[in-house]
């Protein structure tokens, strides 16, 4: 216990008045999204698209990763609750309530819409917002960690945190549990994934010479992290305790599944080899030249 680090972090950034308030982890979104507008245009930049394709997926991405988050939470969790009165998914996001396999779904669909309007490979679009995907995961864990949620089960590590905000006001230091910093951990884990990714992208060329590659990676790295980090950390919500894998383990194994699959369709295709740069036309030099004839002088 004396090892183990307190944690009594104000998740309230700034109070405006007596109502309004912007939270950490409000910043922590909005510092991924920026993050991801910033990447993505550099992606658009080097491969010579038109800058409007940055433009629309910055549009389609964030709004499919909101909306995908709150109705999945909404779904996922407390279907009883939201599905009994479907307008509170609206009016209680204040309240918080964000599942990441919800946003990974509601990306999905916004980035099939985004290939279709702009007349590009599905696959294109997946391989390159992954890699915004895994570092903005990594932010929102941070988030996560500023509000004292999802927290890990109980460890004796002397890296092992006392979030004092989970205790009411007055409780002995003494009473208090610590328990595994799970959001740092997969936090790390993201930001491991996107260093891998970045690597594909930038050193080995692979969304252009395996489509689909970098997609099944990410998801590998990302999913299989939760499904593993899971094993430490407290279940969400109370229907959870009787089942061998909680709703979070569930919800990433098809993302596990699809990014092995993705990776043995990459693989065995044949890998797309560089379009060869036409011969620049040669110019003729004084040697080289065609000689011309000289014109014959008339006589008079």
């Amino acid at each position: 216990m004396l090892m183990s680090i307190f944690w009594d972090f104000d998740p309230v950034m700034l109070r405006i008045g007596g109502s309004f308030e912007i939270r950490y982890y409000g910043l922590m979104w909005a510092l991924a999204i920026g993050l991801a507008a910033v990447m993505f245009d550099r992606f658009v930049k080097r491969e010579g698209l038109p800058e409007k394709v940055s433009e629309s997926i910055f549009y389609f991405g964030t709004l499919a990763t909101i909306i995908g988050s709150r109705v999945g939470h909404c779904l996922f969790y407390e279907p009883d609750k939201y599905l009994a009165e479907p307008l509170r998914i609206l009016t209680d996001i204040r309240d918080g309530g964000m599942a990441s396999h919800g946003a990974a779904i509601g990306l999905l669909i916004g980035l099939w819409l985004f290939s279709r309007r702009n007349k590009l490979p599905y696959l294109w679009s997946l391989d390159r917002i992954m890699i915004v995907v895994a570092i903005g995961g990594a932010f929102v864990r941070f988030g996560n960690l500023f509000n004292s949620e999802i927290i890990g089960a109980p460890t004796d590590s002397p890296w092992g945190f006392i979030f004092a905000r989970l205790y009411p006001a007055g409780t002995p230091v003494e009473a208090m549990v610590a328990r595994h910093p799970a959001q740092i951990y997969e936090a790390l884990c993201y930001i491991a994934t996107f260093v891998v990714l970045m690597w594909l992208y930038y050193k080995r060329d692979m969304a252009r010479r395996r489509p689909g590659l970098m997609f099944g990676v990410g998801l590998i790295g990302i999913f299989l992290t939760r499904f593993l980090i899971e094993f430490i950390k407290e279940n969400q919500e109370a229907f959870e305790e009787s089942w061998t894998l909680n709703m979070g383990q569930w919800l990433s194994v098809p993302f596990i599944v699809m990014g092995i699959a993705l990776i043995v369709y990459a693989v065995r295709r044949p890998e797309v080899k560089p379009v060869a740069a036409a011969p620049a036309p040669k110019v003729a030099s004084a040697t080289t030249a065609p000689k011309t004839k000289k014109a014959k002088k008339r006589k008079w």
